[in-house]
């Protein structure tokens, strides 16, 4: 049995927790992010044993450490079973550069990756524990969809989620809005970030007391360690292990929940050369890494990658604590981290909406390859990082696509003049009838409606 690891929070003002309390809990009661205290070393040999597995193997193999102590064996192999009946492709585009479709899950998005693996450890942890768990959600897009689909049904957790409807293509609300059940969503008067802090205060808000809450946005770790397991995937399936290859991973990045999932399987010993962060216009990280000094854009920026619309990352505190510094919730750097480690390991671009279309018709004219316009944002600064780091111009690079183009159909049709196939999993959406709720961009209405709809009395 791998010994117990316990997980601490960036603010390091509370005790280190279990992993069970840490799903539970979703984020520290210091406000703080989890992480864990130790990362386990996934070893050549290992790497090389994982090739042309199922990914549920994998899957396994990687959060079985994380996982000692509160899931056995035989339940985590269930659950991996369970949670990851669906492809996986890594797709050949030219030269060394593929992309990892993670668009082939229930609702077509990458954040099935992590829903649907949370969703059953907080089941069978809820079955335990007895009770009612009340999950809020903050989405920009995908992940909305696919935590209300995960726990759709799933006893003993009540589902809310926060979105702003502005943002959001007409097939990504309508995922969220025609489950019900335990499923309540909310389009919030703002954008994303409102919802986000809206989320945020309610768990250090002790007026809700009463009420057991926990998230299923990438606040809480239970969505970041499923989501390393696609990176130690790919590279075990695409590169030489045994030899140690070097691989450049590209992000397409918001929240960067994605990217920290990269930076675990970095950290575990999956030889990952250079991480590239590709966001849109909210060039926050960029500007950080470049400058060294951290800015918040609020308002966000509103651009056609709509998940990546994000002006203040949660899990930077997360990639500042793994470089040895310190961001608080605020965004507040009380401790820098190493720059110049941060700079060799990582390479941040920012894509605007111009090139992101260009992309997608670039990708498709040369190569045809329908790009989303995430994936687009991905390509776009995997290219340009090859173009300025000519000495990585024949390395294993691998881009991360991060949801179907069906689900951006109208952006599809208008900038290559086709219309992708509509994948089953959002087959029939137009006929199903929605319902949410709408409220201000303000968090007191937020805390009055959760305490008026799960106090107890």
């Amino acid at each position: 049995m791998p010994d117990l690891i316990r997980y601490y929070s960036t603010n390091r003002n509370v005790p280190p927790a279990t992993l069970a309390e840490a799903l539970l809990q979703g984020q520290a009661a210091d406000r703080g992010l989890f992480l864990p205290e130790r990362f386990p070393q996934l070893t050549a040999a290992d790497l090389k044993s994982l090739a042309g597995r199922p990914y549920c193997d994998v899957a396994f193999a990687v959060l079985r450490p994380y996982a000692a102590g509160v899931f056995d064996d035989a339940t985590l192999r269930a659950l991996c079973n369970d949670a990851y009946d669906f492809d996986v492709p890594l797709e050949h585009v030219t030269g060394r550069r593929h992309l990892l479709r993670l668009d082939r899950g229930p609702t077509a998005s990458f954040k099935d990756f992590a829903a649907r693996m949370m969703a059953r450890w907080m089941s069978v942890l809820m079955r335990q524990q007895g009770g009612e768990l009340v999950i809020l959600t903050a989405t920009s897009g995908d992940t909305g969809s696919a935590v209300a689909h995960a726990y759709c049904g799933v006893e003993r957790v009540r589902v809310v989620v926060l979105f702003p409807p502005a943002e959001v293509s007409d097939r990504q609300r309508k995922q969220m809005t025609t489950i019900g059940g335990n499923v309540t969503t909310i389009a919030v008067d703002g954008q994303f970030d409102d919802c986000q802090a809206m989320v945020k205060q309610a768990f250090a808000d002790p007026a809700l007391a009463r009420i057991r809450l926990s998230s299923a946005n990438s606040i809480n770790i239970g969505r970041l360690l499923p989501q390393s397991v696609y990176y130690v995937y790919a590279y075990a399936n695409l590169a030489d292990a045994a030899a140690r290859e070097p691989v450049v991973i590209c992000v397409p990045s918001g929240n960067f929940g994605d990217m920290m999932g990269a930076v675990i399987a970095q950290r575990m010993g999956v030889p990952i050369d250079r991480i590239v962060i590709a966001t849109n216009a909210n060039d926050e990280v960029p500007n950080y890494l470049r400058t060294g000094q951290y800015r918040k854009i609020s308002p966000s920026r509103v651009c056609i990658s709509n998940a990546m619309n994000v002006g203040h990352p949660s899990n930077l505190a997360r990639l500042v604590d793994v470089y040895g510094g310190w961001m608080d919730e605020t965004g507040f750097v009380r401790q820098p981290p190493d720059l110049g480690r941060m700079r060799r390991d990582l390479y941040a671009v920012s894509i605007p909406d111009a090139e992101t279309r260009a992309t997608i018709k670039d990708a498709y004219q040369r190569h045809g390859v329908i790009l989303e316009p995430h994936g687009a944002v991905g390509w776009a600064g995997l290219t340009r990082f090859l173009s300025d780091s000519p000495e990585s111009a024949d390395h294993l690079a691998v881009c991360v696509e991060t949801a179907h183009p069906a689900k951006f159909p109208e952006e599809i049709q208008a900038t290559i003049g086709v219309s992708p196939a509509v994948p089953p999993s959002l087959a029939g959406l137009e006929q199903r009838r929605e319902t949410y709720e709408r409220m201000p961009a303000r968090y007191e209405p937020f805390r009055d409606w959760l305490l008026a709809r799960f106090a107890q009395s």
